[in-house]
């Protein structure tokens, strides 16, 4: 005498693998479009970690660029001008005469792409103030 087992499925088991599977590929493109940042006019874009071309950063200005998890991370440049006060206190000029010459300068970071690539090396995790210190 032979026993034979017949399983039946419930009509929902192949629901709840489909289910399943939408399910991981949603939160899987999520995350995909979490990884994805823009960048505003005002900042630039700086991802450092793995990049292509040997490079210690790869800086990107008004794009937008995917940031690969684990490998990559990134932060923000601000561009906006920094005033700085400089004031030469008794300067001498030509004929030997002392001046006080109080200067205001204005500096800021320019996009051309070695300018940028040397802001981020210098200056990424820097705030506000300490930058001016610098500058």
């Amino acid at each position: 005498m032979l026993n034979l087992m017949i399983i039946q499925s419930s009509p929902f088991a192949g629901l709840v693998g489909i289910g399943i599977a939408i399910l991981f590929v949603f939160i899987l493109l999520f995350a995909m479009i979490k990884r994805y940042k823009r960048c505003p006019s005002d900042r630039i874009l700086v991802v450092y970690g793995k990049v292509s071309g040997g490079q210690s950063a790869k800086c990107i200005h008004g794009g937008a660029a995917f940031i690969f998890p684990v490998i990559q991370d990134y932060q923000f440049l601000d561009l906006t001008p920094i005033s700085i006060e400089v004031n030469l206190v008794n300067a001498l000029s030509k004929q030997n005469i002392r001046l006080n010459v109080p200067s205001r300068f204005t500096i800021g970071v320019s996009t051309e792409p070695g300018i940028m690539q040397n802001a981020a090396e210098r200056l990424l995790g820097l705030g506000q103030n300490e930058i001016q210190e610098l500058a």
